[in-house]
């Protein structure tokens, strides 16, 4: 009779097996030759299946794996060189556009937009709608009678006190079609980023958009780090450091996960020199930290901010200018990466630290694991230790993505250097 039962049970154990395996690829996890992985996974708002639900960005393709948003701020398309300039850039998205736009020719070469309002020609190109930016900013946390004014056009707010930049957001949103299938969209500020407590500012953020954005220039603003160091306790010798990108979208993630639902977080990165009286303009090693920066804290687009507004080469054109082709040629190559690791990109990552010191993001795609690094706050230049997931350090090497080489898989770590505080580097592991 036993020996009957012990049969039945090892009849038993391939079924339960099986089974197991299969329990943990439901749950996110994978299973592989190196072992299991089932390492719990980072929230996220769904990836390229969130544009589903915004009928027009979907019949452009937003949902496609192999697309991610990489915009450019305020552009204008006047004639057919400008968007052929901007699309061999590797941008395919404008966040708002001059008035006078063509935007016939946006839509038949394949780009898209979101303007504040519908422009002349508006069609199938215009996958949202751009509530307004930094009303945080301009008009406050409040529910005050509005003017009807933007910044610089006179008194904002009806009595100034209590401020109306709800009443902003809503009247925005109201003047816009309604039920058209398309996103809506707004870009914040330093209320958001740090002014503002989090009860104030998830209000913004959860209240009125579809996906948003927060912008700080940490490496042309010349008081930013006096600022951050009042406001976030940021110590001074931190900033300005390309992480401190990757810190504004974990502010606006953290806050945009408070109602329950969450939304596409983009991440605004200067291409020049913005303020007047900044610091200096942007070089392009830093424009590549603090893009890499924003993605490895699961930013889910990209915008540059186009315009010059001091320094030699003052326009509203940066990534069309000859007095800034090195910039050019920098993004253009750093978009050709983010273009090429869209796939990789618009999955959802796994949790795990690879190097305290170092901000991390790792991932799986067709059956390799891609881990992205950049230099954290609290890091500084150096040679670093990644510590691997279990599951990985059975590989014998990685490779290092876009910079033709590998480094061995040792102890179950790789070992590598960071040059300095923007630099990066992307892995790809098979086990």
């Amino acid at each position: 009779m036993a020996s009957r039962r012990l049969s039945k049970w090892l009849l038993l154990i391939p079924l339960v097996l099986v089974v197991g395996v299969a329990w943990v690829v439901a749950q996110g996890g994978a299973a592989t030759t190196a072992g299991r992985f089932d390492l719990p996974r980072v929230p996220w708002e769904g990836g390229p299946a969130y544009y589903a639900d915004f009928p027009v960005a979907k019949e452009a393709g937003w949902t496609d794996p192999a697309f991610f948003p990489i915009g450019v701020w305020f552009e204008s398309v006047l004639e057919e060189r400008d968007v052929r300039l901007d699309k061999e850039a590797g941008l395919n998205t404008y966040v708002e556009l001059t008035a006078n736009s063509d935007m016939k020719l946006i839509r038949e070469h394949g780009m898209y937009a979101m303007t504040s309002k519908p422009l002349p020609g508006t069609g199938s190109e215009t996958v949202g709608w751009l509530l307004t930016d930094e009303p945080d900013m301009f008009a406050g946390p409040g529910d005050g009678k509005w003017s009807g004014k933007f910044a610089g056009e006179g008194q904002i707010c009806l009595p100034e006190k209590p401020p109306c930049g709800y009443t902003v957001m809503s009247t925005l949103k109201d003047r816009l079609p309604k039920g058209d299938g398309r996103l809506h969209y707004a870009n914040f500020g330093k209320g958001v980023a740090m002014w503002e407590p989090d009860e104030e500012a998830s209000r913004f953020v959860n209240s009125y958009t579809d996906v948003l954005s927060t912008d700080i220039y940490w490496y042309t603003d010349a008081h930013i780090c006096t600022e951050a160091e009042t406001w976030l306790k940021l110590p001074r010798d931190r900033c300005p450091r390309a992480a401190n990108y990757g810190r504004v979208v974990d502010r606006t993630r953290r806050l945009d996960a408070l109602d329950g639902r969450r939304q596409p977080v983009y991440a605004f990165v200067e291409v020049g020199w913005p303020g007047a009286d900044g610091r200096t303009a942007i070089t392009a090693d830093q424009i590549a930290g603090a893009v890499m920066s924003a993605l490895v804290h699961e930013a889910r687009g990209i915008v540059y901010f186009n315009h010059s507004f001091g320094g030699p080469c003052v326009s509203q054109h940066v990534l069309r200018e000859p007095c800034t082709e090195d910039i050019r040629a920098a993004v253009t190559e750093l978009n050709r990466r983010i273009t090429s690791l869209a796939p990789v990109l618009n999955t959802q990552s796994y949790a795990h630290t690879f190097e305290p010191r170092l901000d991390t993001m790792l991932k799986r795609h067709d059956g390799s694991y891609y881990i992205f690094a950049t230099v954290g706050e609290q890091g500084s230049p150096g040679t670093y230790r990644l510590r691997l997931p279990a599951a990985l350090a059975s590989a014998g090497s990685a490779e290092v993505l876009f910079e033709n080489r590998s480094v061995p898989v040792r102890d179950g770590a790789i070992t590598d250097a960071f040059a300095s505080e923007h630099a990066y580097h992307v892995y790809r592991v098979t086990p």
